[in-house]
């Protein structure tokens, strides 16, 4: 049987008269990864940030490797070993590509610290090489000394993905990590993302992109108006008539 790493247990969350989410109980198996979809507006970017304490819930609980993370700070469950890539890459413009990686492992490591603590990174032999190793992971080794700022979209988000990796957490959330790319650099996060799994990285992903969710997911959650309306293994979700209804609009990729 699989180990459950995280569990979305009866989570209700509402904004005014609006029940953004409603009874959503959802498993996720260690080493798996586990797609969410749905239509604009189904509360999927709501789940992930209750998920990462962005957002607390009404009722329910978010359960991670059997500890509450409800009413945790997002910095504790951070610390926890739960990393997120966020719809609009969240980096420092301003810094290197290298500075950007070393700056969360070291936040991993000791907490919080004094951004002048950047000054003496560099005598961290071990932070360092972690750091060049996720850059290298994502295939940015050719621009570590540039600034962040300078980067492309696609190179921005491989810079948020390796700001993750370089944490080595237990759990990644990922929210439409390949938005606004091209189809080669989709394709080649598809690739990035399958050489993680490999590693037994478990991904939470909520994407549009039905190319890249049936290119990764082991099991798919479909959320519509706040609700589950299915899920299951990708083959027998994208065949369910209430998905194809609600959501994929007869799309097979």
């Amino acid at each position: 049987m699989d180990n459950i790493v995280l569990h979305v247990d009866d989570v209700y969350k509402s904004f005014g008269g609006l029940h953004a989410l409603s009874d959503i109980d959802l498993e996720v198996a260690e080493g798996k990864t586990h797609a969410i979809i749905g239509p604009n507006g189904a509360g999927k970017s709501t789940l992930l940030n209750v998920c990462v304490g962005r957002l607390k819930p009404d009722s329910g609980a978010v359960v991670f490797d059997g500890k509450i993370l409800t009413g945790k700070t997002p910095h504790e469950i951070n610390q926890l070993g739960v990393a997120r890539v966020f719809q609009t890459p969240e980096i420092f413009p301003d810094l290197s590509v290298l500075d950007n990686v070393i700056i969360p492992a070291l936040a991993k490591r000791d907490g919080a610290f004094a951004i002048d603590a950047r000054k003496s990174m560099y005598h961290e032999i071990e932070l360092k090489d972690r750091a060049e190793a996720a850059i290298e992971d994502v295939g940015l080794h050719e621009s570590v000394d540039k600034e962040a700022a300078s980067l492309s979209r696609g190179d921005k988000r491989r810079l948020e993905l390796a700001m993750c990796l370089v944490q080595q957490p237990r759990l990644l959330l990922l929210d439409e990590p390949t938005a606004g790319m091209s189809r080669l650099d989709t394709n080649r996060t598809i690739d990035l993302l399958k050489k993680f799994k490999e590693r037994g990285m478990t991904k939470v992903i909520i994407e549009h992109d039905m190319h890249v969710v049936f290119s990764l997911a082991d099991r798919v959650t479909v959320l519509a108006q706040g609700r589950i309306i299915a899920d299951g293994p990708p083959d027998a979700v994208r065949g369910d008539p209430a998905v194809q209804e609600a959501y994929l609009g007869g799309v097979h990729e």
